[in-house]
């Protein structure tokens, strides 16, 4: 009887210690919890307030979830008096361990996070990076996949991507065009210049406004060379590109406006 009597008197004493702490562990996880969910709520409409990439949301708020959760259980664990600083450092050095094995795709991650929630490109914008220009066809978390105007695919991976400059060659509306002509130093200057401007007139697709600029850059070797540069919407720049270029050498044929090309003249002394 007295060892039934001790072993009582024990648990009243471990009861009277330990369920105050299970009771307020237990209320403070049902409170953590909706505190979470709450978070995990706003954090949402953040994302999409911000037009973060869709397929990106699920997992940014999982995440933020999972790790949230994580802290409140180590802390309600403390509070019911388990000993959590072997368990936390037994975490920290796996997930040391793990960051350290897979340093190249956590950087690619990253690297994607940043490029979805940045945005310094978008699906369709055609951009140059990392040596390569062409058109984006796809920003996944680890690689941004882009397609060539000859249909190849190029894989970038997203941290050295996301660290690196990029041009965005699509991102405004609107471009600039320049180009370079060169005529014989025979030619007239103000007749060529006269000629380029309504070729310029003629083409519907460029603008006005800002005006075209025409004027001598150079006396080079062989010739008088020209700078044009006019203004137009951007998926114009290509086609006007190549349809002045061609007008360009057929007038100036027509016109009698010779385009000079490299050459050199030999000169011969006989001795004799």
């Amino acid at each position: 009887m007295d060892n039934v009597q001790v072993y009582t008197e024990e648990a009243i004493k471990l009861a009277m210690i330990y369920v105050p702490k299970v009771v307020l562990a237990i209320v403070t996880l049902l409170i953590g919890f909706a505190v979470i969910k709450s978070i995990v709520n706003a954090v949402s409409k953040g994302l999409s307030r911000k037009e973060v990439d869709p397929s990106l949301q699920p997992f940014l708020k999982s995440l933020i979830s999972a790790l949230l959760k994580i802290a409140l259980i180590i802390t309600v664990a403390s509070m019911v008096g388990i000993q959590t600083t072997s368990f936390v450092a037994v975490l920290g050095a796996a997930g040391l361990a793990v960051g350290l094995a897979l340093q190249g795709s956590l950087s690619n991650f990253a690297g994607g996070v940043l490029i979805l929630i940045l945005k310094p490109f978008k699906v369709g914008d055609v951009i140059t990076a990392q040596g390569f220009t062409a058109k984006v066809h796809e920003i996944q978390i680890f690689n941004t996949i882009l397609k060539t105007g000859d249909n190849q695919t190029i894989i970038l991976p997203n941290g050295p991507l996301a660290n690196s400059p990029i041009t965005n060659i699509t991102a405004e509306p609107t471009r600039r065009v320049d180009f370079v002509f060169g005529i014989g130093y025979g030619d007239d200057i103000q007749k060529a210049k006269a000629t380029l401007s309504q070729l310029i007139a003629a083409d519907e697709r460029i603008f006005k406004d800002p005006a075209p600029f025409i004027v001598v850059s150079e006396l080079a070797d062989s010739s008088v060379n020209l700078i044009v540069r006019v203004w137009c919407n951007a998926g114009d720049y290509w086609p006007i590109k190549f349809d002045m270029t061609e007008n360009v050498k057929l007038t100036f044929d027509k016109e009698g406006i010779s385009i000079p090309f490299p050459q050199v003249d030999a000169h011969i002394i006989n001795e004799n």
